[in-house]
């Protein structure tokens, strides 16, 4: 209730003074910067940190007014058409890192830079800048990773890795609904690879039906029998048991 009674208010905020000349040369750097990256594709992490800070620039003094667009959403439609996310994750490396961080960042990637921001933004004023600097510099992009995965959850991970394929946007929309679908069955805490996987195994389960594969079936069912909480795994394992005897 809290959160809803603080949408309403009677005096609602005034916009930032719009400084146009400031706007321009913001707007330019993004661009310039945004040009470079394309030339220059080998190096195009080497000014993220800027970028950010550009970034948050452009939010907070609506600098995206300059471009007739509506939001900065749309604002960021235009310059990263391909993925927002990667400028909302810029984003979150200027304003949880410290100054001393995001000085030494250009030497290991904005990738394992997003990674010392989770927990930067965990550890806030307490943030061990020097030892996960090192860290990041040590290690390779998958172990630093893992490494500050079981520092904010208590547990190991398991490997993984990141898929790209390419789909028309007539397909979007029916991949979406069935992600959306997976995940009110699982619960909004899993990830989409999660719903993914279990998109795949209900398909595995049904298609070797026909094909009379048990160990295909077996596999889909021990993926199923994965996603289920403690409560219905204690209850479907009481209810096989009796199926057995």
């Amino acid at each position: 209730m809290v959160g809803l009674t603080n949408l309403l208010t009677r005096n609602p905020s005034m916009p930032p003074k719009f400084n146009r000349r400031r706007a321009l040369f913001v707007l330019g750097k993004i661009d310039e910067i945004l040009a470079w990256e394309r030339q220059k594709e080998a190096e195009r992490d080497t000014r993220f940190v800027e970028m950010g800070r550009y970034l948050c620039e452009v939010r907070a003094g609506q600098y995206w007014r300059v471009d007739n667009v509506k939001s900065f959403d749309e604002f960021l439609e235009g310059r990263f058409p391909e993925s927002r996310r990667k400028a909302y994750y810029l984003m979150s490396i200027h304003e949880h890192l410290p100054l001393q961080a995001r000085k030494e960042l250009k030497e290991v990637g904005w990738t394992k830079g997003l990674e010392l921001a989770k927990i930067a933004k965990r550890d806030r004023q307490h943030f061990d800048c020097a030892i996960w600097l090192h860290k990041a510099r040590e290690m390779t992009t998958e172990q630093f990773k893992q490494e500050v995965e079981k520092e904010l959850t208590g547990r190991e991970t398991e490997p993984w890795e990141i898929v790209y394929f390419k789909l028309y946007k007539s397909q979007l929309p029916v991949v979406e609904q069935a992600i959306e679908t997976a995940a009110l069955m699982l619960g909004t805490d899993r990830s989409r690879g999660y719903c993914l996987e279990m998109i795949c195994a209900d398909f595995l389960a049904g298609a070797n039906l026909e094909n009379e594969n048990p160990e295909i079936l077996l596999q889909s069912a021990l993926r199923f029998f994965k996603f289920l909480p403690g409560d219905e795994r204690q209850a479907f394992l009481h209810h096989v048991n009796e199926k057995a005897s």
